[in-house]
């Protein structure tokens, strides 16, 4: 887009003479590097996760219930109800309970793009893995605390379950990766759009990517489970052997089980990342080239 300036006078006979013609370029947002994007990319998403925090457990939480109980004595979940449970009986604090591990994942994985590239999205994960288990087992805790933090849990599953205990549910992670609400957003949202409607843009395509991904998010997270705390194992026929497990023991519903503390939480996160992912790189691209 470009604007056009003609500077005119008046001349004898009462005529007007253009004598020069201005063309004025919009002042176009410099391309900011790799390491710049990923920055961006790591700052939003660390921004994001702390900020849905509170509902990320709560989803986890949900997720796990019918693994070691039975289905047909389960209540209905309620958000508002355990909400206020893990605040009556845990404190205010316990609903960011594995937000520390979530950081450490993000600096992990924010360094190892930076030094990588090509498959480093899938390095990344396979090498921050054990922190999102140790997550997961720390989120999942409620009224007995096994693990006391990320440290002991890394420690005491290496001791109890072996070096592979760390890598439960490995392989569900990294199809979870071939998912991109990334691409979707970028189909969605118009060329040169503003903060609010890169904000629903990326709500949208988070809410898509969540519904179609999350049967797999939940086997994930119970096979993160998988004897913790020296409980008997409930899946032991990986990944395909675990979605057949659930399917006949809580039927379809099963796979989507805590899927609306997820919806809650999709829309401000992913939200919250693309936006702030967008003006980061607004700032990055102001900074004059050294």
């Amino acid at each position: 887009m470009q604007t056009e300036a003609r500077v005119g006078v008046v001349v004898e006979g009462g005529g007007l003479n253009t004598t020069s013609s201005v063309v004025v370029e919009p002042r176009r947002q410099r391309q900011i590097g790799t390491a710049s994007q990923l920055l961006a990319g790591g700052v939003a998403g660390a921004v994001s996760k702390t900020c849905t925090a509170p509902l990320a457990r709560l989803t986890i939480l949900f997720q796990v219930q019918g693994m070691h109980s039975d289905v047909s004595n389960l209540e209905k979940a309620s958000i508002w109800r355990e909400a206020s449970r893990i605040v009556r009986e845990e404190g205010l604090l316990q609903v960011y309970l594995g937000v520390e591990s979530q950081g450490e994942n993000i600096s992990a994985d924010l360094c190892i793009r930076l030094v990588g590239g090509g498959l480093a999205g899938l390095t990344a994960a396979s090498v921050t893995y054990p922190l999102d288990l140790v997550r997961t087992r720390l989120a999942a805790q409620t009224n007995v605390i096994y693990y006391r933090g990320i440290c002991h849990a890394l420690h005491t599953i290496s001791r109890e379950e072996g070096v592979l205990g760390l890598y439960k549910g490995l392989v569900a992670t990294l199809l979870l990766k071939m998912k991109s609400s990334h691409a979707l957003y970028l189909d969605l949202r118009p060329e040169d759009s503003t903060v609010l409607v890169s904000l629903a843009c990326g709500s949208l395509s988070g809410i898509a990517a969540s519904t179609v991904a999350y049967p797999l998010d939940l086997v994930r997270r119970r096979m993160q489970l998988e004897g913790a705390g020296g409980r008997a194992r409930v899946y032991k026929t990986g990944l395909f052997g675990t979605l057949r497990h659930i399917v006949r023991t809580e039927g379809l519903r099963g796979l989507y089980r805590g899927i609306l503390p997820e919806y809650y939480k999709v829309v401000p996160s992913v939200g919250i990342v693309f936006m702030t992912y967008e003006k980061l790189k607004q700032v990055l691209s102001s900074i004059p080239e050294s």
